[in-house]
């Protein structure tokens, strides 16, 4: 919230968003059957949704022992994907710098 003219509000019909200029840029998605829990066989239920600035940004964070995924269905988006859970495993500065790489995707240039 204290990146410039963030707002907090729904997207998706009722995702927990949070927007700069009417854009997501990282917001909590519902659970569903394409994201499925390992060890529960479950869908996830606490996934964050968080834009990166493109594919080979995308490609970095997935491949590396990070907590940062992706699944088929965002394989033509450049969004990673983050369990709540796993927050902890960033640190203070990374996950700062992954917020705001994702607000300077979607703010507009006279807010960059």
């Amino acid at each position: 919230m204290a990146l410039p003219e963030v707002e907090f509000g729904i997207t998706w019909g009722d995702r927990p968003t949070y927007m700069v200029d009417g854009k997501g840029f990282v917001l909590y998605r519902a659970a569903r059957a394409d994201a499925i829990d390992p060890a529960t066989g479950e869908p996830m239920d606490d996934v964050i949704v968080i834009q990166v600035t493109d594919d080979a940004a995308k490609a970095a964070m997935v491949a590396d022992d990070s907590p940062f995924f992706t699944i088929p269905h965002f394989d033509r988006t450049t969004a990673v994907l983050l369990r709540r859970r796993d927050l902890g495993q960033l640190g203070r500065d990374e996950l700062e710098e992954v917020i705001t790489e994702a607000w300077l995707k979607r703010a507009p240039k006279r807010l960059r």
